[in-house]
């Protein structure tokens, strides 16, 4: 870089800044848009040893530049000329050196190519636990400028107050930006972004939101996936609902996903609702999964927007009992004390009132129940199968299992 007293000498990062005030190169620190071209001329002061025109040469950025670049305008000074400038390659500028024969720097300049910012667009801010508000946004079509380019978020309350900056940047990314505190309530919120550089501004539209309408919450606490008696084909999730927000009035509803040990591949279970509990059915016997759950906490005070999805929660592991069969791999969410609603499961219910005018007294359906007579399915089908094993082999392949 070039400072005060015009002298210029080489960093170790390979920056230069000036160390005898010997030669001058004018135009100094240009900024020019991409494509543009550049006339600049190294003229010498005095008469330093080895320091004519006819000796002078031209690095960039640390590059000798070729000499049919260059011409002698007289016996102190040469003129460089470049054509269809492509974008700096370092935001600081780059190093335009004027050299002597000996290829000492006599003088620096710090040459700008880039484009002026574009609108910065897509601005997207959530609330946590409506203490807060961080957002963050796309810099443009292109976003690249080549310069070094200022973005600052501004917000003010519709009606009135004053305009604010944001001061904490980058916290979830290059282009973002969080509002600690002192956050209204009730009451609008206009948010904007403007961006600055060598070349130019531009400002984004203004989004006007309600705190209420963009909250979101940690990921649910205290997720626990245990086994459902001796069924080898469901696990027990439980969670709690987030505790940020039990002293307002809102609604929750959850999503779980799970996978097995040995996959990346999650399946989401969407039908969870507001419920802090539910069975996932259906899974390989045997198998250990890993289980997440997450929260959209609406409807806070009234809004009636949609929410927003928390992180999800720390996985979870949990196995399935081994069996001899097979499992379908598939799998459903059971809520606990709801009515099944899958396909195999009322097939199940079917063959369980069956059982059940067998093995109970009275008509009140209940998990415990039900639970009783999958694990009683279960053991018949494996004595079934042991049976099997033993059947002559021309009669194994045409032997059917119970209906499921």
């Amino acid at each position: 870089m070039v400072g005060d007293s015009g002298q210029l000498h080489l960093t170790p990062d390979g920056h230069s800044s000036l160390t005898s005030d010997t030669a001058v190169i004018s135009p100094q620190d240009p900024t020019l848009l991409i494509g543009s071209s550049l006339q600049a001329t190294c003229s010498v002061h005095g008469d330093p040893p080895g320091a004519t025109a006819e000796g002078l040469y031209w690095t960039l950025n640390g590059r000798r530049l070729a000499p049919e670049l260059s011409r002698v305008l007289n016996a102190s000074t040469l003129a460089l000329a470049l054509a269809n400038l492509n974008g700096s390659r370092q935001q600081s500028g780059d190093n335009l050196v004027c050299h002597a024969r000996d290829g000492s720097i006599l003088a620096g300049s710090c040459l700008y190519v880039g484009l002026p910012p574009e609108k910065p667009f897509n601005i997207s801010c959530w609330s946590k636990n409506m203490k807060d508000l961080t957002c963050r946004w796309t810099p443009g079509a292109h976003g690249e400028t080549f310069l070094h380019t200022n973005y600052s978020l501004k917000y003010k309350l519709r009606w009135y107050g004053q305009d604010n900056t944001c001061e904490e940047y980058h916290t979830v990314g290059p282009h973002s930006c969080h509002i600690p505190k002192d956050l209204a309530l009730f009451t609008p919120y206009e948010i904007w972004v403007e961006a600055t550089n060598r070349l130019g501004s531009a400002r984004s539209d203004v989004l006007t939101l309600d705190i209420l309408d963009v909250v979101t919450t940690d990921p649910p606490p205290d997720v626990h996936v245990s086994r459902v008696g001796g069924l080898e084909d469901q696990l027990s999730v439980r969670w709690v609902s987030p505790p940020a927000l039990k002293d307002f009035l809102f609604q929750a509803k959850y999503q779980i996903r799970y996978r097995v040990e040995d996959s990346v591949d999650w399946k989401v279970v969407d039908d969870v609702s507001n419920q802090t509990s539910c069975r996932l059915a259906g899974l390989k016997p045997g198998t250990v999964y890993f289980v997440q759950v997450r929260c959209n906490p609406f409807g806070i005070y009234g809004s009636k927007k949609a929410g927003i999805w928390s992180e999800w929660s720390h996985p979870t592991a949990a196995s399935t009992p081994r069996s001899e069969r097979p499992g379908p791999g598939g799998g459903t969410c059971e809520p606990r004390g709801g009515e099944p609603s899958s396909g195999p499961v009322r097939r199940e219910l079917k063959q369980f009132l069956g059982w059940l005018k067998k093995h109970a007294y009275c008509s009140n359906l209940s998990f415990r129940l039900y639970d009783q007579w999958r694990a009683w399915m279960q053991k018949s089908h494996k004595t079934r199968n042991q049976d099997e094993g033993i059947l002559p082999s021309g009669r194994r392949g045409t032997t059917r299992g119970p209906a499921r």
